[in-house]
């Protein structure tokens, strides 16, 4: 097992014993919304896993679906023009879980304990758990050119992303911080209808290899821009959630997968 001060910037990000650091994380959290920690991996980290992501780049599993913002299917029921029903697309190839070679940095990041209550405390949980079923912890996502990851609203009410290289030109995350309370079941469907329409003000995150970011996918509106370089979009998301066994749907596993273990 190597330790997490061999993979993380430590000097840069104090995740382990500065408790300043982590409030200041947690808050601008809970102000923006979004948390972007640039250089969090070391230079050799970086390294590691952007050759490591081209090795296992032939094993992954590319799909196209298209899909709403809400991540169903068109409802024949619902009026085209309802923007909860509009259709984007989405393509990208993935790695899941069990094809990522168990002495790999990210499951050494995933299962470090440090790690996890670094996460638990900026998020202010009280615990995170993996994944019952064994592909969807971690993955590699790769977007080629002109792939792209449509406007959506995640399933999950956070997400964790470590870039691992970036493209030369789009594969751009946008975003915006309003329009969605889940909880309360509200949604904005008139800023929604104007963010598809390109009439409304958007958020950009530039990320660099090595960034983690932390992100409520679930009340705010996203997506990566088609991919404009023949370099790819390469990226890993550490997948937690807030109740113990849960597990992806087979439909989503299958879909994302290609199989369903």
């Amino acid at each position: 097992m190597i330790g997490i001060d061999k993979i993380v910037n430590l000097l840069k990000h104090p995740i382990v014993e500065s408790n300043n650091y982590i409030n200041r994380c947690h808050n601008k959290l809970k102000k923006e919304s979004v948390l972007k920690l640039d250089n969090f991996l070391t230079d050799e980290t970086i390294s590691i896993l952007q050759n490591e992501a081209k090795t296992l780049h032939g094993q992954a599993y590319y799909c196209s679906q298209f899909h709403t913002i809400l991540l169903n299917k068109k409802d024949k029921k619902i009026s085209d023009d309802d923007p909860c029903n509009i259709e984007v697309k989405s393509d990208k190839g993935c790695v899941p879980h069990d094809l990522i070679p168990s002495n790999s940095f990210l499951n050494q990041i995933y299962q470090s304990n440090e790690f996890r209550e670094f996460i638990k405390k900026v998020l202010g949980v009280k615990n995170i758990y993996p994944y019952k079923d064994n592909l969807s912890s971690i993955n590699y996502n790769y977007y080629e050119k002109s792939q792209q990851l449509g406007w959506h609203y995640d399933d999950a009410s956070f997400a964790i992303t470590l870039m691992i290289d970036s493209p030369d030109k789009g594969g751009v995350f946008q975003y915006i911080t309003r329009g969605r309370d889940y909880e309360n079941n509200f949604i904005d469907k008139n800023l929604i209808r104007n963010v598809m329409k390109g009439n409304e003000s958007i958020d950009e995150l530039k990320v660099k290899p090595g960034s983690l970011i932390l992100f409520y996918g679930r009340n705010y509106l996203h997506r990566v821009t088609p991919v404009e370089s023949n370099k790819g979009r390469v990226l890993v998301t550490l997948n937690y959630n807030l109740e113990e066994g849960i597990e992806l749907s087979k439909n989503a596993r299958k879909t994302f997968f290609g199989r369903t273990d």
